[in-house]
């Protein structure tokens, strides 16, 4: 047998264990050998060996380093029986073994504890990176959510802010692609409970066989091969939770979602027992609940309930120059997510963008922005890069919009004229033209000043007449009123009427 070489460990005196009471010694063990091997037949020299094999066999047992010189010196032939040298041999092939699983055990445990090291630092790593990602969205909502500064939208920004400091139910009115889901996102990052989810529900998109489960979570073993699982109500636990077109969600629906608001209690389906929920709910809607509850098709208890603050996000028509500051601002996103450099509006694409009604709304523009970035081959936007649909002239206003008529296109041309020359004349130090004071934010005082002077040359144009003047804003006369409290006196210098 091949000699087996192991690093041999330092053993103390008290390393062998002394006989035990019971324990066989060498002439039992002799003994036991067979009538061949009797005591007679052993000498001095092979009861010596004996021990040794006793003493190898309880190292083993007791799993402290055995002495595989004294099993090697066993095997030699010619100094013991071969009985003796044949069972030697035997334990040394299970000393082998032994050894080779203890070094494989060894080596499964390193690998379980390296793999276990690179599970820590890629958790630690993923924690790191999903707080600086919360940070960062919230610092972004926080800061610059909502682009647009007129009169409508600032009134109901501001609103929300303060409706971001207690959970109250809060409903959000406006038309489709308005931004009330990037509304009610404003109001969550602005509270307290910007750590928790915001967990976002399409209402139309549950069929009502799925709703409970979906919406309040289901316990293993209601149906073969159902999980348990928690419903988006329970998952909103801490957060906010925003149901979107709540308006299309069924009677039956709505006696479920009215029960769990009333008692803040949620239970699984298959469950007896119920859980608690914290919850800041937001609804939105496009449809006139006020006359749903008369049609009988929306309930009014729960209506009460979700409408506790009520935020009326205008569409994008009555927003006025918010329309070129969204345009500029999808440009700059879609210039990088393309890869390409910012792209610039030429007067005749502000004027189309400025005359088109949008029924769209915000969502309409900025899959506009989009298609005309990727198809652009200037640095600026031309007709050409516009849908056919922004070059044919806009349909007269309806006759429910409380402006009676929209500024023809040659006014809202005028108005990028006037817009395009006072860009051209502004000189942020100097004192001949109306300018905003230099420093951080000029960009956007620049832009506060150019509309004010555009509110006045429609008045000058109208000699006064703020009726006139407001409908070739596109602003509602009390729109106007408000703007006009908001100019100083000072605006009017350097406009050339």
């Amino acid at each position: 047998m091949k000699k087996v070489t192991r690093q041999k460990a330092p053993r103390s005196p008290q390393a062998k264990a002394a006989p035990r009471p019971g324990d066989p010694g060498p002439q039992d063990l002799a003994g036991a050998l067979g009538p061949a091997h009797g005591q007679g037949e052993f000498g001095q020299e092979e009861g010596k060996l004996l021990e040794n094999l006793i003493a190898l066999c309880d190292d083993l047992a007791w799993c402290r380093p055995a002495s595989e010189e004294a099993l090697y010196g066993l095997t030699n032939p010619q100094v013991t029986s071969p009985r003796l040298a044949r069972l030697a041999e035997a334990f040394g092939l299970l000393l082998v073994r032994l050894e080779a699983r203890s070094v494989e055990l060894e080596d499964m445990v390193a690998d379980l504890t390296d793999r276990n090291a690179e599970l820590d630092r890629t958790r630690r790593l993923l924690s790191s990176r999903n707080e600086f990602l919360q940070e960062t969205m919230a610092g972004t909502w926080r800061q610059d959510p909502i682009v647009g500064e007129c009169d409508a939208l600032a009134q109901v920004v501001e609103r929300a802010l303060a409706v971001s400091r207690y959970p109250i139910n809060t409903m959000i009115l406006g038309p489709t692609g308005s931004g009330k889901e990037a509304l009610a996102k404003f109001i969550f990052f602005n509270s307290q409970r910007r750590n928790g989810n915001f967990v976002a529900v399409n209402c139309s998109a549950i069929p009502e066989s799925l709703f409970e489960s979906e919406m309040f979570g289901i316990e293993k073993g209601v149906a073969t091969g159902v999980d348990r699982r928690r419903g988006l109500i329970e998952t909103a636990d801490g957060g906010t939770l925003f149901l979107d077109e709540v308006g299309d969600m069924s009677l039956s629906c709505q006696v479920k979602l009215l029960r769990v608001l009333e008692e803040r209690k949620v239970r699984r389906v298959g469950s007896r027992e119920a859980k608690a929920v914290n919850l800041h709910v937001i609804s939105a809607t496009n449809a006139d609940l006020a006359k749903e509850v008369e049609a009988k098709r929306f309930r009014e208890d729960l209506w009460y309930r979700l409408n506790v603050v009520e935020l009326k996000v205008p569409a994008l028509k009555e927003r006025g120059l918010d329309i070129l500051l969204l345009a500029r601002h999808f440009l700059k996103l879609h210039a990088i997510k393309l890869g390409r450099l910012e792209l610039t509006l030429s007067r005749e694409v502000q004027a189309a963008l400025m005359s088109y009604p949008w029924p769209g709304n915000v969502r309409e523009l900025a899959n506009e922005m989009e298609r005309a970035t990727a198809l652009a081959q200037g640095p600026e936007l031309t007709l050409n890069d516009l849908s056919d649909k922004l070059k044919v002239p806009s349909p007269p206003a309806s006759t429910d919009s409380p402006v009676k008529s929209k500024a023809p296109a040659a006014q809202d041309q005028s108005y990028l004229d006037l817009y395009e020359r006072l860009k051209d004349s502004f000189d942020p130090v100097g004192q001949n033209a109306p300018s905003p004071p230099p420093g951080p934010g000029t960009r956007g005082r620049l832009l506060r000043t150019l509309s004010d002077m555009a509110v006045i040359e429609a008045l000058a144009r109208n000699d006064g007449n703020k009726t006139k003047a407001a409908a070739e804003l596109g602003l509602s006369r009390e729109g106007l009123r408000k703007r006009l409290t908001k100019i100083g006196p000072g605006l009017a210098r350097g406009i050339k009427l």
